[in-house]
């Protein structure tokens, strides 16, 4: 299962988990920010040998079997003619049930990477 072979653990530790940013209560139905790094403790490499390749954000509105992707993020420049891209996103959002923002990410060499927060929706 694919579920299995995502990794996780404290992103303050480990430079691969992908660090989520997010209000913990927001207003039903207005807008506010997500933003999700990689790195934010301890940064990641980014080169043409290792990088962050993607990201995605879900949100999992409370009672819902299914999570809802938000969005997917690409990176394409890992040091081609010396362009970089950093491994972070904003999305801005809403919602207007409390649930969880999932965050997922892949590197090149370390695989798949997740973390989750809880969103409180008032």
């Amino acid at each position: 299962m694919l579920s299995k072979t995502y990794q996780t653990g404290d992103w303050k530790g480990e430079k691969h988990v992908p660090y989520i940013k997010a209000p913990e209560t927001v207003t039903a139905g207005e807008n506010f920010e997500v933003t999700v790094h990689i790195g934010e403790e301890i940064g990641h490499p980014n080169t043409l040998e290792h990088y962050i390749a993607w990201m995605k954000l879900y949100f999992q509105p409370e009672g819902s079997n299914y999570p809802v992707e938000v969005g997917t993020f690409t990176f394409a420049a890992h040091g081609e003619y010396d362009v970089f891209c950093e491994p972070q996103i904003t999305a801005v959002m809403q919602a207007k049930k409390s649930g969880t923002l999932y965050a997922a990410s892949y590197c090149n060499i370390h695989g798949l990477w997740e973390n989750k927060q809880e969103l409180t929706v008032k």
